[in-house]
């Protein structure tokens, strides 16, 4: 067989598989063409593992029971392999003792002691934790053999950054999703109605819809802080936070719902549900979602940073989560002190985080959208 044959083999299979495929692989196989896409699900996926397994990956709780009280906004510490003392096979730091100094204004001076050596060890035994939130464990990924390592630096209360990043992206990925189920149940339901029975129903609940997205953001948060009582534990904050996120997300997706309802509930397909018997909410579960699962799961995806915006910015300006919780937004706020600002410049690795997990859902959604849009390729 010759090449040119083998080619066309190959071609007419490829055409084959192509008008064959679910909508699923048609909007996969797109979604591979994008490389900038897959990239950023590269990233996203690796702070989704690190945020899951932050409890193994970090090497300290990053409560306060897990800090290092002789090293206070101490400096990242990177391990080596070689010093003037020759190479080793394991990563090690140095000893480092600290003082304050009257010519740095009583600012902390760290002297390094290049003969001793500390040696970092994985998978050794430290700090309890539950992974998944329910799963016992103490083994970490990494420690030293003496005293502590800081990856990122330690804050003014000795706390590790690193594993308080780490546990941070969990938290916002946690409040994340459930804001956005929250909002995503909601515009299923009221968007579904609207849009399927049409008329007097449809024009009251847009005058709902309406009426929640003219409610300015801000000044509404402002107000439920000032209701919140103190004494709310951080469990209690962190539900009310995400059910508020929730409540104010769903007017968005529940109009594009409601759109998509109103030109597909006089299709063929739902008119023959509808004369076998089907009842209302069998013909928009089974028969009228169904038809758009691919443009809702963009939209999700879509509104995902925008969740973990809201929380991140609430939190920022201290009418979110607080202390003990450990988020990004709550990370944030120190970096608007002019003391981290002029001297403790590793605090703003947890914004470099932030950064790349908007940006990986941005560019993840878009991806998805231009995928799940047949025409997209047409018009490029």
């Amino acid at each position: 067989m010759s090449a040119k044959t083998a080619t066309k083999i190959d071609d007419q299979k490829a055409k084959e598989a192509y008008f064959t495929a679910s909508q699923r692989q048609l909007i996969w196989a797109r979604f591979k063409k994008q490389r900038a896409a897959m990239i950023a699900a590269t990233v996203l996926v690796v702070l989704i593992l690190s945020g899951l397994f932050a409890p193994f990956l970090s090497p300290y709780d990053p409560t306060v029971a897990g800090r290092d009280k002789d090293y206070l906004n101490g400096a990242p510490q990177i391990p080596k392999f070689c010093d003037k003392n020759g190479c080793s096979i394991r990563p090690f730091l140095h000893t480092v003792t600290r003082e304050r100094s009257i010519a740095t204004n009583f600012r902390w001076v760290e002297k390094i002691n290049e003969d001793e050596r500390r040696y970092m060890q994985f998978f050794v035994r430290g700090d309890s934790y539950k992974l998944f939130g329910f799963i016992p464990g103490n083994i970490h990924l990494f420690g030293m053999d003496q005293g502590y390592v800081h990856l990122f630096g330690t804050d003014s209360a000795g706390k590790d950054i690193f594993s308080r990043t780490l546990h941070a992206v969990w938290t916002s990925l946690q409040v994340g999703t459930l804001g956005v189920v929250i909002s995503f149940v909601l515009a299923l339901i009221i968007g579904g109605v609207a849009g399927y029975y049409g008329g007097a129903i449809d024009s009251v609940i847009q005058m709902i819809t309406d009426a929640v997205r003219t409610v300015p953001s801000i000044p509404l948060f402002m107000a439920i802080a000032a209701f919140i009582p103190p004494e709310w534990s951080a469990e209690t904050r962190f539900f009310v936070i995400t059910l508020i996120l929730g409540l104010v997300g769903w007017p968005t997706l529940a109009r594009r719902v409601r759109t998509h309802l109103l030109t597909e509930r006089n299709q063929e397909y739902v008119l023959a549900a509808q004369l076998c018997g089907a009842p209302a909410s069998h013909v928009i579960r089974r028969h009228l979602l169904p038809s758009f699962t691919s443009y809702i799961i963009v939209d999700l995806v879509i509104s995902f940073p925008y969740v973990v915006l809201s929380e991140t910015a609430l939190s920022f300006i201290g009418l979110g989560l607080k202390d003990p919780v450990n988020s990004l937004g709550v990370m944030l706020q120190n970096v608007t002190k002019a003391d981290v600002l002029l001297n403790y410049h590793w605090y703003f690795i947890p914004v470099l985080f932030f950064i790349a997990l908007v940006m990986a859902f941005v560019f993840v959604g878009d991806g998805l959208r231009d995928a799940a849009d047949p025409y997209s390729e047409t018009r490029k």
